[in-house]
């Protein structure tokens, strides 16, 4: 079956049965930066966005993101919302061990694009779900505490003029 998707901003076709999941067609499409880990939704490393909103990519059948916009980590890692992201990362302490890496950037993301000045409650709140096997959750809730505030800051830069 054909599923019409765009993909990394690429209009395609996925050639695959509605009831596979998003994880395994995209690795058929040779997005390696999407893992199998543990097929329940919780490690992070088949998160994908999804209509600009993380997802596990192992709980989506296929056949319910027709039309849909998929972004892989390997095209996020382009943005400038990401370089934020890393250099918040960075500055914790978290090292980026490749396994869960989508699963931590696209819920310090969505967190980003939710809210311009998250508490640490609020970020607890959405971070909760995760189970990165290389950061523990205080830690990561501080990357996500830095990345706002060079989110912020590069924010303030582009937006008012004369600074």
């Amino acid at each position: 079956m054909k599923i019409p998707v765009i993909l990394n901003g690429e209009k395609i076709d996925f050639e695959a049965e509605p009831d596979e999941s998003l994880l395994k067609v995209l690795r058929k499409y040779k997005c390696m930066s999407v893992k199998e880990g543990c097929n329940k939704g919780f490690c992070g490393s088949c998160a994908v966005l999804l209509d600009n909103n993380p997802v596990a990519s192992c709980k989506v059948p296929v056949g319910l993101v027709k039309d849909a916009d998929i972004v892989t980590l390997d095209y996020f890692r382009k943005t400038q919302e990401c370089e934020d992201i890393i250099k918040g990362f960075s500055r914790a302490g978290i090292k980026l061990c490749g396994y869960c890496n989508a699963g931590k950037i696209f819920a310090a993301y969505e967190i980003l694009k939710m809210n311009k000045m998250p508490t640490r409650k609020e970020i607890t709140e959405r971070i909760r779900h995760l189970s990165p096997c290389c950061t523990d959750m205080e830690t990561l809730l501080n990357g996500i505490l830095y990345a706002v505030n060079i989110r912020n800051s590069n924010y303030e830069r582009i937006t008012v003029p004369g600074r």
